[in-house]
């Protein structure tokens, strides 16, 4: 975890009916996640076999993409909406398995698809462990 995360979560002054501890783990990893899609995407732009990494590329960005919102939206906590909230963590899963499967295709050739994949497993399953605490 941050050093950040969790004390700002626990200095809001909003209630909410989330366990911080799950939801700063989740926003943590959704950023880890968008850093590695990012550069994982920029990385792939690097290599020589760039074109046969087209869609590599496209699901690192919208994974990317995705994740970074569901953060955002997941650190703010006045006005909470369990219903955005959810459907937020149902989408980045999802983005998060296809962007794992496909850098895992190229994971013994590129170890910056390696290290992504790994990243949006991570992530796919904190936000499905978030999801899980959601009533």
């Amino acid at each position: 975890m941050t050093k950040t995360t969790m004390p700002m979560l626990e200095s809001h002054p909003a209630e909410i009916n989330l366990d911080r501890g799950s939801l700063a783990a989740a926003i943590d990893a959704l950023i880890a996640c968008a850093e590695a899609c990012t550069a994982c995407a920029d990385a792939c732009l690097g290599e020589s076999s760039v074109a046969e990494l087209t869609k590599c590329i496209r699901t690192d960005l919208d994974c990317a993409d995705i994740c970074g919102a569901t953060a955002r939206v997941l650190s703010r906590l006045t006005g909470y909406d369990a219903n955005v909230s959810r459907a937020l963590l149902e989408a980045c899963a999802v983005a998060c398995k296809a962007c794992g499967d496909e850098c895992e295709g190229h994971a013994t050739m590129h170890e910056h698809c390696r290290i992504c994949a790994e990243a949006c497993r991570a992530c796919e399953t904190a936000c499905r462990d978030l999801l899980a605490t959601i009533g």
